[in-house]
C-alpha cells in the first residue's frame, strides 16, 4: 500500500473517453499511480504490459505497469503505478493537440471526413511525418492497433496517441502506455462482471481509425505490413494473474478467459 497526498494529484489533457482516472505523481519521485475509475484498469493495465514483455517490442517500447493499493485521507483505491518515462525537460504532445495547434482544427474530425479506412490511416501516418519528421510512424500505428484489437483497447483516441519533444526540438515515438480501458475493464457501465465475455466481445469498438478493430487491424498491417508479434500462453497468462496480489479471483478468471479468447482470435500474431 502506498500513502499518497490529494494535493499531489495531477490532471492532464489525456482523458479517457469514460472519463478522468485519478492520477497522482508525488514531489520528488519517478512513479505515477492511477486509481482504479470505472473497474479493473489497474489489474488491465499490469496483464497488458507484462503481456507485452512475451512479444517482440523491446522493454523501452512499452511502460510496464504493476498493481497496487493507494490510500488517499481515509479511502483506499485498487490502481496502478508505473515509473515516468518523461525525461526532464521533454514534453508529451497528443496527436490531436499538436495537428490542432498548428492547423486549427480536429485531427479526429478531419481523419473521418474520408470514407475508406486504408485512406484514413495514410492521411494520420502522413500527417505526423509532416508535423513531427518521425518517418515510421506508419510502423508505430501498425503497432498500436494490433496491441488494441488483440487486447480490446477502446480508448485509443488522438488524445491518446503522443508523440515525445525534446528539449533541441526533436521528435521521438512514444512508449506504449495507458492501456486501461482494455479487457472489458469497465464493469461499472458497458461490461458487467455478471455478463457472458463472449455476448460482451462483439459489442467493444475502436476509436482510432474505425470502430472494428479487425477493419483498422488489417488496414494498417496493407500498408506498413504486420510489426508485432506475441509467444505468451496460458501458462504465462496464469502465472501473471496468479502473482497479483490485489485484485479478486472472480475478476482473473475473467480476464484470463477474455486474453485466452482474444488469443484464439487473433492466432496469427503467435507465434
Amino acid at each position: 500500500m502506498i500513502e499518497l497526498n490529494i494535493n499531489d494529484m495531477k490532471d492532464t489533457e489525456r482523458h479517457s473517453s469514460k472519463g478522468n482516472q485519478l492520477k497522482w505523481n508525488p514531489a520528488n519521485t519517478e512513479t505515477w499511480y492511477k486509481a482504479d475509475y470505472i473497474g479493473y484498469e489497474g489489474l488491465t493495465e499490469y496483464m497488458v504490459s507484462h503481456l507485452l514483455m512475451h512479444s517482440t517490442l523491446s522493454t523501452k517500447d512499452f511502460v510496464l505497469y504493476d498493481t497496487e493499493i493507494l490510500r488517499v485521507g481515509k479511502k483506499d483505491y485498487l490502481g496502478c503505478k508505473s515509473s515516468n518515462f518523461l525525461p526532464d525537460g521533454w514534453q508529451l504532445l497528443t496527436l490531436e493537440r499538436l495537428f490542432h495547434t498548428l492547423h486549427g482544427k480536429s485531427l479526429y474530425q478531419s481523419i473521418f471526413q474520408f470514407g475508406e479506412v486504408e485512406d484514413r490511416a495514410q492521411f494520420l501516418v502522413d500527417q505526423v511525418i509532416q508535423m513531427t519528421g518521425l518517418k515510421d510512424f506508419g510502423k508505430y500505428l501498425c503497432t498500436l492497433l494490433t496491441i488494441d484489437a488483440l487486447f480490446l483497447n477502446e480508448d485509443r483516441h488522438m488524445h491518446n496517441i503522443g508523440v515525445l519533444l525534446d528539449p533541441l526540438g526533436i521528435y521521438h515515438y512514444c512508449p506504449v502506455f495507458d492501456n486501461g480501458c482494455s479487457l472489458l475493464s469497465d464493469t461499472t457501465t458497458d461490461y458487467p462482471l455478471e455478463e457472458d465475455i463472449i455476448d460482451l466481445i462483439p459489442q467493444v469498438q475502436a476509436k482510432t481509425l474505425s470502430t472494428d478493430f479487425l477493419e483498422q487491424l488489417d488496414a494498417v498491417e496493407k500498408l506498413y505490413g504486420q510489426k508485432l508479434h506475441f509467444d505468451f500462453n496460458g501458462q504465462i497468462i496464469e502465472t501473471l494473474l496468479r502473482e497479483e496480489k490485489f485484485y479478486s479471483t472472480d475478476i482473473k478468471i475473467r480476464v484470463r478467459d477474455i486474453i485466452l479468447q482474444q488469443r484464439r482470435s487473433y492466432q496469427y500474431l503467435f507465434s
